[in-house]
């Protein structure tokens, strides 16, 4: 492997009918466009995939069985917050139909059922799972975990998912500060994973790759039809990649907290997604659930047996 080969690009190059999905929920699949554009570029068919945050039973739309709903620009539903329904009318601008197929957050049974029927419906070789942020890397015992109940029921659906290539990626380094997430421990779960062999590498999105001004410009898209619920993750990320620094505020929404953009906030961080589900410790307590509700007290029912580790702060 040379300096000209990124191991997460290397990986791609056998995958052709590949899934882009936001382990999170909301804009999380917002952060797999520039790969998106990357991968289409090159030829491979790509769909993409949202755990929605929105009321998708007042969506129009092609439902796939119980669960999915493939939401396009004349889907209607929500007005004031419909990412999906947004990027989907950004994306189609030249004339292309480009659905976001959507479900809403339930547990990792029924996700994993979710994930099967795209994977069957599109003859699926790969599954990409983008984390807007860097929470879905806390292996469970850490000071805070940020917003683990969508990534982790993401992550464990996937994880038993029978798929070709499977993987994980996180722009947005350093944005999960406003949810308490400790960045030594980030750090210690890419060089964890480093060992193992499961990270492949890291690129930045820079101001002058084309794949960068289109998450610009579909960000300024979407969060002009979302006003007073602007991605935080996603603002940030596109302020970090245009140079912002330090205690800088993309949106109002943030304006009672301090911040910390950075130049690692629009870079990519690949991995293996089994990498991340073999280190959670929690992961176990999720799997066989089906409701929220369950997954919210398997959650709880590991914290009440660990004693979190302390609170480290970075020595630079």
């Amino acid at each position: 492997m040379s300096l000209a080969q990124l191991p997460f690009l290397e990986a791609l190059q056998p995958c052709q009918r590949i899934l882009i999905a936001g382990a999170g929920g909301g804009f999380d699949v917002v952060a797999g466009l520039p790969l998106y554009e990357y991968l289409v570029a090159q030829g491979k068919q790509v769909w993409l995939a949202s755990l929605s945050f929105s009321d998708l039973t007042r969506a129009r739309g092609r439902k796939m069985g119980s669960y999915i709903v493939e939401v396009d620009a004349d889907s209607g539903g929500d007005d004031d917050y419909f990412p999906e329904r947004y990027l989907s009318e950004w994306l189609g601008v030249g004339g292309e139909y480009v659905p976001v197929y959507s479900y809403k957050a339930v547990g990792p049974m029924v996700m994993l059922e979710i994930y099967q029927q795209l994977v069957k419906e599109f003859d699926l070789d790969t599954l990409i799972l983008v984390d807007g942020g860097t929470d879905i890397l806390m292996r469970g015992d850490e000071p805070a975990l940020g917003t683990p109940m969508e990534d982790m029921c993401s992550l464990a659906a996937a994880d038993m998912l029978e798929v070709r290539h499977k993987f994980v990626v996180c722009l947005g380094f350093g944005v999960d500060v406003f949810h308490e997430v400790c960045h030594h421990y980030v750090l210690e779960a890419i060089a964890d994973l480093t060992r193992h062999g499961e990270y492949l590498g890291a690129f930045s999105l820079t101001a002058d790759m084309p794949e960068f001004q289109a998450l610009v410009e579909a960000v300024d898209y979407l969060c002009a039809r979302t006003p007073g619920k602007e991605s935080i993750v996603m603002t940030s990320v596109v302020a970090a990649g245009r140079g912002c620094f330090g205690d800088f505020h993309p949106t109002e929404r943030t304006r009672d907290s301090k911040l910390f953009l950075n130049p690692l906030m629009s870079m990519y961080f690949c991995f293996q997604l089994s990498g991340l589900a073999r280190r959670c410790l929690y992961l176990d307590y999720l799997k066989d659930k089906y409701g929220r509700w369950e997954v919210h007290r398997g959650i709880c029912n590991f914290l009440s047996t660990i004693t979190p580790r302390e609170w480290k702060r970075l020595p630079l």
